[in-house]
């Protein structure tokens, strides 16, 4: 199983950015996935979630309605949208294997995005 984040950056409150998740090494579409993310001496946060077909989504109230979530099951990929975001969601980004219960089993090595 490998997780490879992509698109963290430096961005501008107010801006956009959009994060990407390549996955491999088992049925994508047959797993819920989710971003989690950590700041600077804080604890993991989690993000958003999204079901197997990608018709449900699940956000954190600090992000909902700025960071729509979106995943390609014939490419394997999961997106990230930051729309508008804020200093407060600086943080490395984390994607994520959704066991459906709360529990992660793999995790990318993260990218870094800094709201400033």
């Amino acid at each position: 199983v490998q997780l490879v984040e992509s698109g963290g950056a430096l961005v501008q409150p107010g801006g956009s950015l959009r994060l990407s998740c390549a996955a491999s090494g088992f049925t994508f579409s047959t797993y819920y996935m989710s971003w989690v993310r950590q700041a600077p001496g804080k604890e993991v946060e989690w993000v958003s979630s999204i079901s197997r077909s990608g018709g449900t989504a699940y956000y954190a109230p600090s992000v909902e309605g700025r960071f729509p979530l979106s995943r390609d099951n014939a490419k394997n990929i999961l997106y990230l949208q930051m729309n508008s975001p804020k200093p407060e969601d600086t943080a490395v980004y984390y994607c994520v294997r959704d066991l459906s219960s709360g529990d992660y089993d793999y995790w990318g090595q993260g990218t870094q995005v800094t709201v400033s």
